[in-house]
């Protein structure tokens, strides 16, 4: 028996895409939206009113329904047919964008939690209103061009399985003022209509505003993320927002007696007591400098996946190693060996303002007010369209029954106004995991547990 103690260094991969919606991008008439206040009244028909149900719990949280006009009315989505099935390439670049932007986010010493599926998915909506190098640079950062990520989002999130025990779900908005300084390019949310299914609303952008794209986030993550902006800025315009909910029973729930207190050690040396979950795991995961294992979730169409530095490697160090390819080399050359692991039961929340992250990533453009060219989604007479913030927050519980995590992106625009072998691994120290699809292997959360807390 090879045996591996480890004081876990966590890197959490939640490793499955969101659903989208429609794909491709189908000529439209170009449809200006004139945004005055006047015209922000709802349609006579039924489904102009705000689609919101009444009063209703989120979990144990109270949502308040959204009081913005909805302007789905006016904006059906068109049915694109059957999406094909995710392309290699396409899986393979999504996959390597997934590490750069983890890489990109992760912080020395602290845990770090972010859902690439997210985020892409709110930049995706971004980019089919961007043009000229914006564009360029935005779908070189996203690995695939505007008319890819359109497709690769509809053809993912259709195969994506949500059954009773195991549920991903995610959700797309646009928000927009309805101040008259701005006016909305009516084929750009058409696209995103068709896409990604996004509902669209005209608000005044007030405290209202406010509590109503707080409101849609707290629902659309099953209460997980109560909260994503703090304040509308007077410059702001637009908010193009993703919301994911993860909530999932581990195939073999953990008994009372497998469970139990131990050490966790994080890597200056200090101790935390916390509780694991002792069980065996039959896929077991070897990176060369890494070896995990995959614990899957109920009916086996997603997985938990961890790594386990090996002993003298660092977080850093691995993660350092690891890129779109050796990370599904790593996955999809799982092992059906036997692992005797130990899990700490663990919840944790990140939040973080990606700019620097992406302009780093290669995206500065999109983020300087004189060289944004986000033509495609709009104009104001106050000024350049830029994107002033991109708002990402996660939260996960991992516990004996199975795994809740919740993740929201919020883009913000603003105007210038064979033989079992048996191995042991047990995270005892910091680690990397993940969350993932089977089918793919492809991670829509990955995370780091550096410290488990007091």
């Amino acid at each position: 028996m090879k045996r591996i103690i480890k004081t876990a260094v966590c890197i959490l991969l939640l490793g499955s895409m969101a659903l989208l919606a429609a794909c491709g991008k189908t000529p439209v008439d170009p449809k200006p939206v004139n945004t005055d206040a006047s015209s922000a009244e709802p349609s006579a028909e039924p489904s102009a009113e705000p689609s919101a149900e009444p009063t209703e719990k989120t979990g144990n949280l109270p949502f308040q329904p959204v009081s913005a006009v909805n302007l789905m009315a006016g904006i059906t989505a068109r049915e694109l047919g059957e999406p094909e099935k995710p392309a290699d390439t396409d899986a393979a670049r999504y996959a390597d964008f997934a590490v750069r932007l983890f890489k990109a986010c992760a912080a020395e010493g602290e845990n770090t939690l972010v859902s690439p599926l997210s985020v892409l998915c709110a930049l995706s909506m971004t980019a089919n209103g961007a043009e000229g190098e914006t564009l360029a640079q935005m779908e070189s950062v996203l690995g695939m061009t505007r008319e890819e990520l359109n497709a690769f989002y509809r053809s993912y999130i259709s195969m994506l399985p949500s059954m009773e025990k195991s549920k991903l779900q995610l959700a797309n908005s646009i928000w927009f003022t309805n101040d008259e300084r701005f006016t909305v390019n009516g084929d750009f949310l058409q696209t995103n209509a068709d896409v990604f299914g996004a509902d669209i609303y005209k608000a005044p952008f007030d405290e209202s505003t406010l509590q109503d794209i707080n409101g849609w986030v707290e629902k659309n993550t099953d209460g997980m993320i109560p909260k994503i902006l703090d304040k509308i800025p007077p410059a702001a315009v637009m908010y193009l927002i993703n919301a994911l909910a993860f909530d999932a029973e581990w195939d073999r729930i953990y008994k009372s007696n497998e469970v139990w207190k131990g050490e966790f050690t994080l890597e200056d040396g200090t101790k935390r007591e916390a509780e694991f979950m002792h069980g065996d795991e039959y896929t077991y995961l070897n990176a060369g400098n890494a070896e995990g294992f995959m614990k899957f979730y109920s009916e086996g169409k997603y997985a938990f996946a961890a790594l386990l530095p090996n002993e003298g490697v660092s977080v850093n160090e691995l993660l350092a190693s690891l890129d779109g390819a050796k990370l599904m080399e790593v996955l999809n050359g799982a092992q059906p060996e036997t692992v005797v692991t130990a899990i700490p039961k663990f919840e944790t929340e990140y939040s973080a303002e990606l700019s620097e992250a992406l302009t780093e990533m290669g995206m500065p453009d999109a983020f300087i007010s004189e060289l944004a060219d986000l033509s495609g989604l709009g104009s104001s007479t106050a000024g350049n369209l830029y994107v002033s913030r991109v708002i990402h927050k996660t939260f996960i519980s991992v516990d004996e029954k199975g795994t809740r995590a919740g993740a929201a992106t919020a883009v913000e625009i603003s105007d210038e106004s064979a033989m079992l072998t048996e191995h042991t691994v047990v995270l005892d120290r910091p680690f990397v995991y993940m969350l993932i699809d089977c089918e793919t292997n492809l991670p829509f959360f990955i995370g780091t547990l550096m410290d488990v807390g007091e």
